[in-house]
């Protein structure tokens, strides 16, 4: 549970580091607050939660069994172990 976690936070991040990468290579203060102003930092916010609900919509979607799949767990028939299949 803790991978897909991580892998939202880093989605969620990606806009704050383009934008470091983008101050390093123009040569500005990257830890200066003047390179951060509160407008910059809510558009990467609002880029960032866009990201995030984009991610979240695409695993939902496509991710997982195709739509009408059963799957039977393994089981015991006769005495013997018979295994999981896909129906």
């Amino acid at each position: 549970m803790i991978r897909p976690v991580l892998t939202e936070i880093g989605i969620f991040l990606i806009p704050f580091a383009a934008y470091a990468l983008f101050l390093m290579a123009s040569r500005s203060g990257v830890l200066d607050t003047a390179s951060w102003p509160m407008r910059t930092v809510v558009k990467l916010a609002i880029v960032a939660l866009l990201l995030v609900i984009a991610s979240l919509v695409l695993l939902a979607n496509f991710s997982g069994d195709p739509p009408e799949s059963t799957y039977v767990p393994a089981h015991i028939e006769n005495g013997r172990i018979v295994r999981g299949v896909e129906k």
